[in-house]
């Protein structure tokens, strides 16, 4: 079974169709592209897939579930996490303290330990904080950890946002254009990245990239996205010479 089907999704705004009959099924731990023009409505689709909107037709099914129309902390709770086109960091705490707010879903403890400051809460508290330094590790990032976040050269934010949505422990990870404003060295170690992340996590990706080495360089699999409606899908050489993508979006 799929881990996510979407099914005819699509949503209407004020009378404008800006996603129609989008279908996709994405395997676990399976790494697919989205692809398109600018307002394509690639962005669009992740706001339906994880809550920021409702589709106005179809069906969205995740690891058996309808999360359709679900809010977004119920979709990231179940297992989907997301980063955005523009890095939305917490600018004004440290690099560990961005990580530990993704793991407030997991907290056990009461509000009279908190306040009290009870042996339950400084263990739990301890634990997290573990947790975050071992995920910054895997990003070559725990040294920072004590380091303000607005303070971190681009690439490092991004891959901060990225460690921030993986400590939701998802089965589905949504990247929007990750590599956006990266020089050529910080893309690339962003594909080492997103391919470490599939391996260590053994989670599936959605990654929404005009960087074509890097998404024909990583996906298994493209979905194409023109007007708002899919016009291919299939295997990065398949995309690569479909005419419809090279006349709507690749170029001679």
């Amino acid at each position: 079974m799929a881990l996510l089907e979407a099914k005819g999704m699509g949503v209407d705004f004020g009378g404008l169709r800006a996603l129609s009959e989008f279908n996709i099924e994405i395997e676990p731990s399976e790494l697919v592209g989205l692809i398109g023009p600018n307002g394509a409505g690639k962005t669009t689709c992740f706001n339906l897939l994880t809550g920021v909107f409702a589709p106005t037709e179809g069906d969205v099914i995740f690891d058996g579930k309808s999360i359709a129309g679900k809010k977004s902390y119920h979709i990231n709770n179940l297992g989907i996490a997301r980063t955005f086109q523009n890095i939305r960091l917490f600018k004004g705490l440290s690099v560990v303290e961005n990580v530990k707010t993704a793991f407030h879903a997991r907290m056990k403890y009461n509000l009279l330990s908190g306040i009290l400051r009870l042996p339950s809460y400084w263990r739990e508290e301890t634990e997290i904080h573990n947790s975050a330094l071992e995920l910054l590790s895997v990003f070559d990032m725990a040294d920072l950890a004590d380091a303000n976040a607005a303070n971190l050269p681009y690439g490092k934010q991004r891959q901060l946002e990225i460690a921030r949505a993986l400590a939701t422990n998802p089965k589905l990870l949504l990247l929007d254009e990750p590599a956006a404003g990266m020089n050529p060295s910080e893309t690339q170690l962003l594909m080492d990245t997103i391919r470490l992340i599939r391996e260590k996590f053994n989670i599936a990706i959605l990654l929404i990239e005009h960087d074509m080495k890097l998404v024909m360089g990583i996906c298994q699999r493209m979905v194409v996205l023109d007007y708002g409606m899919i016009i291919a899908a299939g295997t990065p050489d398949e995309i690569k010479n479909n005419p419809r993508v090279v006349e709507a979006y690749l170029g001679e």
